[in-house]
């Protein structure tokens, strides 16, 4: 019976699917565009390639030195699999997804054989990072492909593509394949001196504070339920790190173990701790560190053994560009797989897959993973609709850890005395094993306690690829009893509030529930609370509740104190003109950001399209909902001050101060980054004000508010950004990011004064309570 000829999707010219597929000898004849991965296999410290020949019944470059093992993605098919496959099928190597670090895309444009093979290939580059070269013997060669394979420095490997050398696959080194070779060359001969100091600079960005409360008023049985409260957020924090990439727990754990072996070895463990990741959160998440500073992994069983070789020992790696979809989607997935996956499920599978609580798998890893054959859920390889994508809820992927964290919780709750706190614990710990939030959120907006605690997963910044997936994190602290009843008023008002918003009277809501508010001075803080610290979070984000029940926020009082001491008070003496430096005060700083949380409880959420189809802003909006909402919530927060002031409820004396105080934090938040959500909506919201003349550049180099043009400006930013949310019009919301989302001139002044005297960016919290209570 004849063998079946394998179908490849037709791309376009930019590499975009068509729709269809065709055999492969008619996608080489007709010169049709299409996908491939190359696998380059790099002893690190022989510095050495493997090749391979080609075998010379191939019918493209027969019996020429190759790359270690490359192959087509099959119609349907995707790039890590088939890069994993090949060189399983090829070389006889079976490694798992952490040993492949996706470099780079190129495109190789060629005919041969007279002009009858075309090859128009997009190809994913794959390195894995061997510790030595792997034994001849191991190899299992496949014959069809593999004639032999042999090491060669990567330095002459270069050199005799540079030369065309006859017996060599040809590539041209002096164009995107020289990436390659370039980033071998800088990660292991790079100046550990200059990287030393560039790490150095790195950390001098953040301030370190100690963050404590009053604890006297707690009860010995008290002082357990904090310490159990503790624990069970250093579980979820576990977590966290495993939902940012694969083998981000296995790079903490090497970095931690390898911290005393050098000044450098100490730099790099102290940068990863702010950021829980090998990504800078303050440099538009550019890699700090490399594949090459990863832990290693040994694993005998993936190739033929070998007498006295232990055997293979490779880096865990993770790519320089941080993943937009984090570990919750397959790192080959792109958002058009997703969706036509997403087109073939029920409308309830589609709330599913989109929802806050599940992780997205591909059954054709698990083939190559049997040890993960328990996650198929109902224990099922059934492709729903032919598809390769599945989904796992969180309390399946997680349940060593989630069961762990339950425990805690639950002897916590057992332990209080608090009839909410008690309730709130006891939910959650069953939410955690039951993947069903509801209830748990319900309490804890509920939550009447001098402990207050939130715990759980909540926010959906890690996730840039949909912004579905929400991340574990963890906030413990003392409840400030006198602050939090002077801003009982901002909870009160939300309703009229509502009912004057700056857009159309279509899109309010007609009932909008108080938000409750929360001040505390924070204890521990665990999960996704990396780089640069949130003062204040409203939640929850389940639309559900938001509709039903509104909103509530805590207040991190201690953490705002300690941004407006370190941070922005310094900005405001660099930045604002002399004029109007005194009117940067800490009561406006935290007042607006006060009214910031609380209106994220107003404007649209559930929505209704043009077609009349319900549906919500953040599946709408997706990967921009984000950025859209912190620069709602600001501006809008601005608005209501305003509005408030107007009513007689607030003092008119913060009119200006509140203002001028917005301004200087602007360029605090700018400079966490703009590829980060507040450092994004930030970013617009300056870049409008400055265009509408409410922020003025003056000519000694410093900012002022024009205070007879800044209201105006701000409602009409607040109605701009409203109407597309209550739209759900992702295209205008895109062209208005991508118009005003941008590092002006006027951003970059400020910004390179403030580097200039070393202001800090953010504080880098230290909770001696922690390790009093939990050790």
């Amino acid at each position: 019976m004849a063998e079946t000829e394998e179908y490849f999707d037709v791309l376009t010219k930019t590499g975009e699917k068509t729709g269809i597929s065709k055999p492969r000898g008619l996608v080489h004849r007709d010169g049709d565009y299409h996908r491939a991965v190359h696998v380059c296999i790099f002893a690190e410290r022989t510095q050495q390639l493997l090749l391979q020949q080609r075998a010379n019944s191939k019918d493209s470059w027969p019996g020429l030195w190759d790359i270690s093992s490359a192959g087509h993605i099959s119609a349907g098919g995707s790039s890590l699999v088939t890069a994993r496959r090949e060189l399983h099928e090829e070389l006889g190597i079976l490694l798992p997804k952490d040993a492949f670090e996706l470099l780079f895309v190129f495109l190789q444009e060629c005919a041969i054989n007279d002009g009858k093979f075309i090859n128009n290939e997009y190809n994913d580059v794959y390195l894995v990072t061997t510790l030595d070269p792997i034994p001849l013997e191991a190899f299992s060669l496949q014959e069809s492909e593999v004639s032999a394979v042999k090491y060669i420095s990567y330095e002459e490997y270069k050199s005799l593509l540079s030369k065309e050398d006859p017996h060599y696959v040809p590539y041209d080194v002096h164009d995107q394949y020289g990436q390659l070779f370039n980033i071998i060359e800088k990660r292991y001969n790079g100046n550990s001196a200059a990287r030393s100091l560039t790490l150095q600079k790195q950390l001098s960005r953040y301030t370190p504070v100690s963050l404590t409360g009053e604890l006297t008023g707690l009860s010995s049985v008290e002082r357990e339920v904090l310490s159990l409260l503790i624990k069970a957020a250093r579980v979820l924090d576990e977590i966290f790190y495993l939902q940012v990439w694969y083998s981000n727990p296995l790079l903490r754990d090497w970095l931690k173990n390898h911290s005393d072996a050098s000044e450098l070895d100490k730099l790099k463990w102290m940068y990863y701790v702010i950021n829980k990741s090998p990504w800078s959160c303050l440099d538009e998440n550019e890699a700090f560190l490399t594949t090459s500073d990863s832990a290693v992994k040994l694993l005998p069983e993936a190739t033929k053994p070998v007498s006295g070789w232990r055997g293979l020992e490779y880096r865990a790696a993770f790519p320089t560009v941080k993943p937009p979809g984090a570990n919750f989607y397959p790192p080959d997935m792109d958002k058009r797989e997703f969706e036509m996956w997403k087109g073939s499920l029920t409308e309830n599978q589609q709330q599913d897959v989109t929802g806050f609580f599940t992780v997205i798998k591909r059954h054709h890893e698990d083939d190559l993973d049997p040890s993960l054959s328990d996650h198929i859920v109902d224990g099922s390889k059934n492709l729903v609709g032919g598809h390769d994508l599945y989904s796992v809820p969180y309390s399946k992927e997680y349940n060593s850890l989630l069961t762990k964290a339950s425990e805690l919780l639950y002897k916590a709750a057992d332990l209080s005395t608090s009839p909410s706190l008690k309730k709130l614990l006891h939910s959650k710990a069953d939410a955690f094993l039951s993947n069903d939030y509801l209830d748990s959120d319900i309490a804890w907006m509920e939550l009447d306690s001098q402990l207050d605690v939130t715990i759980g997963p909540y926010e959906t910044y890690e996730d840039t690829l949909f912004g579905y997936k929400a991340t574990f994190e963890a906030f413990i602290g003392i409840r400030d009893d006198k602050a939090t009843a002077q801003l009982k008023l901002f909870g009160d008002y939300l309703q009229l509030l509502e009912q004057n918003l700056p857009m159309d009277s279509a899109y309010k809501s007609k009932d909008v529930n108080a938000a409750p508010i929360r001040v505390i001075q924070l204890l521990y803080n665990a999960g996704d609370v990396k780089g640069p610290q949130t003062v204040a979070f409203n939640l929850p984000n389940d639309e559900r509740i938001v509709k039903e029940r509104g909103t509530s926020m805590v207040m991190l009082k201690n953490v705002s104190e300690a941004k407006f001491k370190h941070i922005l008070q310094p900005i405001a003496d660099v930045c604002i003109t002399k004029e109007q430096k005194e009117l940067v005060d800490f009561e406006s700083f935290f007042t607006h950001t006060i009214c910031h949380e609380c209106c994220h409880g107003i404007g649209p959420h559930s929505i209704t399209l043009p077609n009349g189809k319900s549906s919500t802003v953040r599946k709408e909006l997706q990967e921009l909902h984000s950025a859209l909402e912190e620069a709602k919530a600001d501006t809008v927060g601005l608005w209501a001050l305003k509005f408030l002031i107007g009513q007689g409820i607030l003092p008119k004396t913060l009119e200006k101060s509140m203002y001028v105080s917005f301004l200087a934090g602007c360029f605090r938040s700018i400079r966490f980054g703009l590829k980060e959500a507040h450092g994004k909506g930030q970013a617009l919201q300056f870049n409008w004000l400055y265009e509408k003349e409410a922020f003025v550049l003056l000519p000694d180099e410093t900012f002022s508010v024009n205070f007879q043009k800044i209201e105006g400006a701000v409602e009409s930013l607040s109605r701009e950004i409203l109407t597309t949310q209550a739209k759900g019009d992702k295209a205008a919301a895109s062209l208005l990011l991508d118009k005003y989302c941008k590092m002006t001139q006027p951003l970059k002044l400020a910004l390179g004064k403030l580097e200039n005297v070393k202001v800090p960016v953010d504080i880098v919290p230290i909770f001696p309570i922690s390790d009093e209570l939990a050790g």
